[in-house]
């Protein structure tokens, strides 16, 4: 145990008390197993009424694996391991995933000007002093390759990684791992 936490790995053991604290804080708050959308917002403290609620309810569909409109433990712990854990590319993926709110493959103008009104990059969006019909069009410019009013993933994927302007008007958006820390700290859903 020692080589591995001085080498700034973590010990097995921690991990195993990790994952039992987030399972006990997963049954507490679900004792069927099955989390559904209503449940899964009332974890993060977000209302069904709220300007989050359609970007928790993009996150719990991409998470719903199997598609059955829950989200068992597994696939739970897969979340958050992604969300805290992931690599930059898994994390664009699941952006996309989650932007692409009809779920057809590709974001239109219409996801996208709707990922910049409820987008937690606000606040910098404020800064630029830019509308969001300029920054819906300037991501257009910079991400439409083929320019036919289309993102594909991978259009999404190298337009992000060439693009710094979009990297960081978006930072929050792919990595949200100090929102998600937050909310379920808030709620001691960490299992910490």
């Amino acid at each position: 145990l020692g080589d591995a936490a001085s080498h700034g790995v973590d010990p097995p053991i921690k991990h195993l008390d990790s994952i039992q604290g987030l399972y006990r804080s997963f049954i507490q708050e679900c004792p069927s197993g099955s989390l559904h959308l209503h449940e899964f917002r009332r974890m993060f403290g977000v209302k069904h009424d709220s300007a989050e609620a359609q970007y928790v309810e993009n996150i719990f569909r991409a998470f719903d694996m199997n598609h059955d409109n829950t989200m068992d433990f597994m696939e739970y712990v897969a979340a958050l391991h992604l969300v805290l854990r992931g690599r930059i590319e898994d994390k664009l993926r699941w952006s996309f995933k989650v932007f692409d709110g009809d779920n057809n493959g590709y974001l239109d103008q219409q996801e996208v000007t709707k990922i910049i009104r409820k987008s937690s990059a606000t606040q910098e969006r404020d800064l630029l002093d830019m509308s969001p019909d300029q920054i819906c069009e300037r991501i257009f410019r910079d991400v439409d390759i083929n320019n036919d009013g289309e993102i594909t993933l991978e259009e999404f994927l190298q337009g992000v990684q060439r693009s710094l302007w979009l990297q960081d008007f978006l930072h929050l958006d792919i990595n949200p791992s100090a929102w998600v820390k937050r909310r379920l700290s808030e709620r001691r859903l960490t299992g910490t």
